[in-house]
């Protein structure tokens, strides 16, 4: 009898404003498995949506991809990342306006987090972004809460592509 392969996944976790919108944007690509939106980066066990609203958790809203990397690989969704957001807007995208709302990339291994610096340097002397400046933090995975299940796919359940009118 023919012993089943395990099949290879990783993780990568983002911060681009409404994590309604990045969860969209990541499901949408060939070779993502599965999409969480959740809270990281901040201090208070557990908390909720409304916790999290307050800014007073430290957290990010954010989405949790898990990848095939025979078919993706970390570059890939780091450009994803990148286009799918306004990393020059500080506490915010668009209307929406707090940390919670942060541009972040939370690196799960070293290689993450040399891919992660490596792209903002990039894209930092692109001449989209030259004259301003790209205030992404790049952190350390730490607990990853998910969100509550209403908000797990919203757009999708919604039947809507984007939050952008």
């Amino acid at each position: 009898m023919e012993s089943e392969k395990k099949h290879k996944t990783e993780k990568a976790t983002f911060g681009a404003g409404c994590f309604w919108g990045i969860e969209v944007t990541f499901r949408n690509v060939e070779g993502v498995l599965d999409t969480t939106v959740g809270y990281m980066g901040g201090h208070q066990p557990d908390p909720t949506y409304q916790d999290v609203c307050t800014g007073r958790t430290g957290h990010a809203e954010v989405v949790q991809v898990v990848y095939d990397p025979a078919k993706l690989n970390y570059d890939q969704l780091l450009q994803v990342f990148w286009r799918a957001h306004d990393p020059t807007q500080l506490n915010r995208q668009g209307t929406d306006v707090g940390s919670q709302y942060r541009s972040v990339i939370f690196f799960h291994s070293d290689e993450q987090r040399v891919m992660a610096e490596t792209t903002k340097e990039n894209w930092q002397q692109s001449p989209e972004f030259s004259r301003r400046e790209i205030v992404t933090k790049i952190s350390p995975a730490d607990t990853f809460y998910p969100a509550e299940e209403y908000h797990q796919q919203y757009l999708v359940k919604r039947g809507m592509a984007t939050c952008r009118v």
